[in-house]
């Protein structure tokens, strides 16, 4: 059995544990909290970051990028990556989008007040970085608004990658009840649908020790 070390808050492990189970893999999963930095850990992954998948022949897969185009090489049924040049080109150029830029206006910021600072007792959220993150997201679900307009997906026609990555982030801020839905239907309607897929709705019945989920965070009719 293949197994895939996560964090329950790391949107690159969400990503993977999606993109997995879009493909019918089958895994275990193994909780790391990278923070600890353990010495077994460190020999899979020496940058100390999370996903790492661990194959069937005991061969070991890290890094974001790496293992996104790992799984649609190395498993092409159900490709994420689009079919064409140009759909690919865009695929990735979206996916980057959210994994660079979301990640470090949005992600980061409410993570890092709202779970990194409760387990590592570095102190009271501090409320300017959450009006930051909660401004900046603003400009996403914008665009995502926008792209959803004259797309079927938000790269094209087909479920991608695009979508996976999206998703991930925002359902680490949605955990939270800090992404301001009303305003943009069309990004709900999005979310909605993927929140339908049973990839997600394995994701979103994590049960996350210390920690409650928004209201309407599993509800793909929120």
């Amino acid at each position: 059995m293949r197994h895939l070390y996560h964090y329950w808050f790391s949107p690159f492990s969400r990503k993977i544990r999606i993109a997995m189970l879009e493909k019918e893999m089958e895994f275990e999963l193994e909780l790391e909290l990278p923070w600890k930095r353990r010495h077994e850990f460190l020999v899979l992954n020496p940058a100390g970051t999370v996903p790492i998948l661990i194959e069937e022949d005991g061969s070991t897969i890290c890094g974001n990028v790496a293992l996104t185009e790992y799984l649609d090489e190395a498993y092409d049924q159900f490709p994420l990556l689009g079919k064409t040049p140009s759909e690919k080109a865009e695929v990735r150029r979206l996916t980057e989008w959210f994994d660079d830029k979301f990640n470090t206006e949005v992600t980061e910021l409410v993570i890092s007040e709202k779970v990194m600072k409760r387990y590592l007792k570095m102190g009271e959220t501090e409320a300017a970085a959450i009006r930051f993150a909660n401004q900046n997201i603003k400009h996403h679900l914008q665009y995502i608004s926008y792209l959803t307009d004259r797309r079927n997906w938000l790269a094209g026609d087909d479920f991608s990658y695009a979508d996976i990555a999206a998703a991930a982030h925002i359902s680490c801020v949605d955990f939270f009840g800090d992404v301001p839905w009303d305003h943009y239907p069309e990004a709900r309607d999005w979310y909605a649908r993927i929140k339908s897929r049973p990839s997600m709705q394995k994701i979103l019945k994590d049960n996350i020790a210390g920690f409650i989920p928004s209201k309407h965070y599993s509800n793909p009719d929120f």
